[in-house]
């Protein structure tokens, strides 16, 4: 599914018009981008949490070369899945 068609589904499960299923879900991205960019994870009962993880610098190897590189510190948003949402699918 891609975010046209998931827009779609929001649509017709909610009854409301593809611009305003558009426009909730842009917000919704929205907010948990903003949150994730301030530190703070987002918890959303029943379903999952998002949250920002960070990695160390650390040193790699170019597969090219062989030369030793320098990889520097970066954060990754996660996604983790809770516990019932995953349970619904066995």
């Amino acid at each position: 599914m891609n975010k046209k068609e998931l827009v779609r589904a929001i649509a017709n499960k909610c009854g409301i018009t593809l611009k305003d299923a558009g426009i909730a879900l842009e917000g919704f991205i929205g907010a948990i981008t903003d949150s994730l960019k301030e530190g703070e994870s987002v918890q959303i009962s029943g379903f999952g949490t998002f949250d920002v993880k960070s990695k160390p610098a650390r040193e790699g190897i170019n597969p090219k070369t062989s030369e030793k590189i320098k990889i520097a510190a970066s954060k990754t948003p996660t996604f983790k899945f809770g516990k019932a949402y995953k349970d619904s699918f066995n």
